[in-house]
């Protein structure tokens, strides 16, 4: 029996296949994905300390933010979701120099498949792990643009083709049928591409080839037919068999659990038996 205690963090991930999943609680990794078929416990321990600055906090904003964080931290920004919207080039980023390092870099537009195709947007950086996070079984690169303001122009031209979304239950339900994303994006980038300025042209640069969609695969001994949710805040104890593990949710045998959205709550694990 394997036991620790430390605030959620988001799972690690490797790319697989299948992809292999950790956890880290109190300075200790624990890989979950090795678990799979025995029991695991989690309790909440009714303490939640922000992500970034370590204050204790009633309330968990964004995934692990306390409230100042929430309201003066770029990375949570409006533009962080939409980024379309991104203001860093009016001079009024909260943080200057984090957009800088983090928004003026290149971006990735991609196709992916996750409940049904989606498009989506990325730092070059951040791939494969963004795909993992999402649950995507297929993914496709398809352009690349020098920073985050010209990535989110070109999403909300493709959003008026394809959504931006996932049916997170039929996600987890892996209720996902397979899709040609390169004959996709060779349907949809002339269309879109016509509705662009000559200025987002110039720096989208194509990277699909019909070689390059990558299969992913997740490791799981069976996936649910119904999807039920624990609630931390409501029951502070999961307990049950790990099934699965997919985007970053533990599938378990009577209910699922996304550890990403209790970032920063304090609970000891249980994995074992």
């Amino acid at each position: 029996m394997l036991k620790l205690q430390g605030n959620l963090h988001k799972m690690h991930t490797e790319a697989g296949p299948p992809v292999a999943y950790s956890l880290e609680l109190g300075g200790q990794r624990v890989r979950l994905s090795d678990f799979l078929g025995q029991r695991i416990k989690i309790d909440y321990l009714q303490q939640i300390e922000c992500t970034h600055c370590g204050r204790v906090t009633r309330k968990s904003f964004s995934q692990g933010y306390c409230y100042p964080c929430f309201s003066s931290l770029a990375q949570c920004d409006r533009c962080i979701v939409s980024p379309e919207t991104c203001h860093y080039h009016l001079g009024t980023c909260r943080e200057p120099e984090w957009g800088l390092s983090n928004c003026m870099r290149p971006h990735i537009i991609y196709l992916s498949n996750t409940s049904g195709v989606k498009i989506g947007i990325t730092r070059e950086t951040q791939l494969p792990t963004r795909w993992i996070d999402q649950g995507a079984v297929q993914a496709l690169a398809i352009l690349r643009v020098t920073k985050r303001y010209h990535a989110g122009l070109i999403e909300h031209a493709f959003k008026q083709h394809v959504g931006d979304r996932t049916n997170w239950r039929n996600m987890l339900k892996n209720e996902v049928e397979n899709i040609d994303l390169y004959q996709l994006y060779e349907t949809l980038w002339p269309q879109v591409k016509s509705t662009l300025d000559t200025e987002l042209i110039a720096d989208a640069e194509e990277i699909a080839s019909a070689d390059s969609s990558l299969d992913l695969h997740f490791p799981a001994l069976a996936y649910p037919t119904k999807v039920t949710s624990f609630n931390l805040d409501k029951e502070p104890r999961v307990e049950g068999r790990l099934d699965a593990i997919k985007g970053q949710y533990l599938i378990l045998d009577n209910g699922v659990i996304n550890i990403r959205k209790y970032g920063g709550y304090l609970v000891s694990l249980e994995c074992g038996g």
